[in-house]
């Protein structure tokens, strides 16, 4: 890498990212810091400068995601484009949800989002594990 990191760190350092903010989702966790990030933003004096979403969509772990997936496909033009146009449909989904959200949230009911962020808590969880490993594959260890 420019700075003396390789993609190695990268997939190891993301997966620990990644890998935490499932935990979070799988033991409901976020509720809480959400609630409290929403409390603290609510006492500013203009909350339009608070990012709530943010940290979500462009934070270290999507940062990291995307530098893992980029550095995948060296010089493969076609494969770098196939990632930042998955990057755009996702940033379009998320526009969509937080458009549809109140509805999603009516539709769902707090059980049915339990399970969803439950479900997909697992599933982050498990690309966690394979980015670690992919990684520590990289450095050598593990076959």
């Amino acid at each position: 890498g420019a700075v003396g990191i390789g993609i190695p760190a990268f997939r190891i350092a993301g997966g620990l990212l990644l890998f935490l903010t499932a935990v979070e989702m799988l033991f409901e966790k976020r509720q809480p810091r959400r609630e409290k990030t929403m409390h603290e933003a609510e006492a500013l004096p203009d909350p339009t400068v608070f990012p709530l979403a943010t940290p979500l969509i462009a934070g270290p772990g999507a940062l990291a995601t995307m530098i893992l997936l980029v550095g995948q496909h060296p010089g493969d033009l076609g494969g770098q484009a196939t990632v930042y146009l998955t990057m755009v449909a996702v940033l379009a989904i998320c526009w969509l949800f937080f458009r549809l959200g109140g509805t999603i949230e009516r539709l769902l009911g707090p059980t049915g989002i339990n399970v969803v962020t439950r479900l997909l808590g697992m599933l982050l969880a498990a690309l966690a594990v394979q980015f670690v490993l992919q990684g520590l594959r990289d450095f050598g260890f593990g076959g």
